[in-house]
C-alpha cells in the first residue's frame, strides 16, 4: 500500500528548500573565509543575534541546530519524527565525550565545563554526578537512563581490561550508531534508502577512526576493537577485522577505500604506503567529503519528500562543523587560504598538509 504523506511535509521541506539557499557554502563560504574579525563573522552568519565571543558564537550555532532538529521532529510523525529526536542526541553524546576524558584523565569538572555544550534540559546531564564517579560502572550509572547507560554499562568491563578514553567514546558512538541504523531503517520507501546511505557512511567514519586512532595511533589490542563494529554498516565484521590486522594504515584504508572514500591519494601513488602523510585527520577528512556529497545528493533526489530533511539535517550538520572552524581560525588569526583548506569539503591536494 502506498504511504500516506505527513501533514505537515510538502509545508516542512518547502521551508528547508528556501533555508538551504542560505548556507554557508562554496563561495560564500570562501568569502567568509576571507573576514578578519568574530564581529564582521557574527555580521554576516547571524546578523540578528549579539554574540560577543567566539564560544558564545560556537554554542549559539550548536543551539540552534539542536531547536531544528526539535522543530523537525514535532512537525513530522512515525519514523521522521524519531529519527530526528535520536539525531539531536548526538550533541549530548558530545557532552558525555567531554565528561568520559575527564574521568579517564583525571580533570576536574571546572576543567571540563570549558569544553561543554549548554544544551536543552531533555539532553541533559548530571555533571556533578559523572565527575564523582570513581570507576567505569558507577560513570555509566551516571549517564542519562536508557541507550546510553546501557550502552557505557555493557562496555564498562572493557574499559576495566583497557582503560583508554577511547573505549568510553567508542561504546558511546557504538550505541548511537546502532540506534541511527535502527531508526533510519524503519523510515518508508525512498526516504529510507537514500538517508540509509548517509547513515552507513557516518557509521563508517567511525569504523575507519577506530582503525586509524584505536588502532594506529594509540594501539589499541585488536580484541578491544573487534566489540565496538556496528553491524548493517557498509564495511562488514570480517572487513573490520582485517583493516585491524593489516600492516600499516594505508594497507587498512586500502581494503575499503572503494566502499567509503571518493578519492583515494594513496591508490593514486601520491603517497607512499605507511608515510607520514596517510593519517587520521586526511582520511577523517575524506570520509566527511563524501559525507556531505552523499547528503546534497539525497537532498536532490528526495525533492519534496521526507528523505529531504534528513539529507537537510546531514547538510546542515556539516555547515555548523565549517562555521565553528571557520571561528576558530578567525581567533587564531589563521590565514585566509588555512581556513579554507580545513573546511568541508577540503582540498584533497591539500589536506596532508
Amino acid at each position: 500500500m502506498p504511504t500516506a504523506p505527513l501533514p505537515n511535509l510538502d509545508y516542512l521541506v518547502a521551508r528547508l528548500h528556501g533555508r538551504r539557499g542560505q548556507f554557508a557554502e562554496a563561495d560564500k563560504l570562501d568569502a567568509l573565509c576571507r573576514l578578519r574579525s568574530m564581529a564582521d563573522l557574527v555580521r554576516a552568519v547571524s546578523p540578528r543575534t549579539r554574540f560577543t565571543t567566539v564560544i558564545d558564537f560556537q554554542h549559539g550555532l550548536i543551539d540552534e541546530m539542536v531547536q531544528e532538529l526539535g522543530d523537525f521532529a514535532a512537525q513530522l510523525t512515525g519514523a521522521g519524527s524519531a529519527l530526528m529526536t535520536w539525531m539531536r542526541v548526538r550533541c549530548q553524546i558530545e557532552n558525555l565525550k567531554v565528561m568520559a576524558r575527564a574521568f579517564t584523565t583525571g580533570k576536574s569538572l571546572e576543567v571540563a565545563r570549558r569544553y561543554l555544550v549548554p544544551l536543552p534540559d531533555d539532553l541533559s546531564l548530571d555533571f556533578e554526578a559523572l565527575s564523582a564517579a570513581d570507576d567505569a560502572e558507577s560513570f555509566a550509572m551516571a549517564a542519562p537512563e536508557g541507550l546510553l547507560r546501557d550502552g557505557l554499562a555493557d562496555f564498562a568491563p572493557a574499559y576495566d581490561e583497557e582503560p583508554s578514553p577511547v573505549v568510553l567514546e567508542a561504546a558511546l558512538d557504538h550505541t548511537y550508531f546502532h540506534e541511527l541504523l535502527k531508526r533510519t531503517r524503519a523510515m518508508p520507501g525512498t526516504a529510507r534508502n537514500d538517508s540509509l546511505i548517509i547513515a552507513k557512511q557516518e557509521v563508517d567514519t567511525f569504523h575507519l577512526m577506530l582503525v586509524a586512532r584505536g588502532c594506529f595511533h594509540y594501539g589499541l589490542r585488536r580484541d578491544s576493537l573487534e566489540m565496538f563494529h556496528v553491524s548493517g554498516g557498509g564495511i562488514s565484521l570480517d572487513r573490520f577485522l582485517q583493516m585491524l590486522d593489516a600492516d600499516t594504515l594505508s594497507d587498512a584504508v586500502g581494503l575499503v577505500s572503494s566502499l567509503m572514500l571518493d578519492t583515494w591519494p594513496c591508490a593514486e601513488g601520491r603517497y607512499a604506503s605507511g608515510t607520514a602523510d596517510c593519517n587520521a585527520a586526511m582520511l577523517e577528512s575524506l570520509a566527511w567529503n563524501r559525507y556531505h556529497r552523499l547528503a546534497r545528493r539525497a537532498f536532490r533526489r528526495n525533492h519534496m519528500g521526507l528523505g529531504a530533511v534528513v539529507a537537510f539535517a546531514a547538510i546542515r550538520r556539516i555547515e555548523v562543523a565549517n562555521l565553528i572552524t571557520l571561528s576558530e581560525g578567525i581567533r587564531t588569526h589563521m590565514p585566509s587560504d588555512a581556513i579554507r583548506r580545513r573546511l568541508i569539503p577540503r582540498n584533497t591536494e591539500a589536506i596532508h598538509v
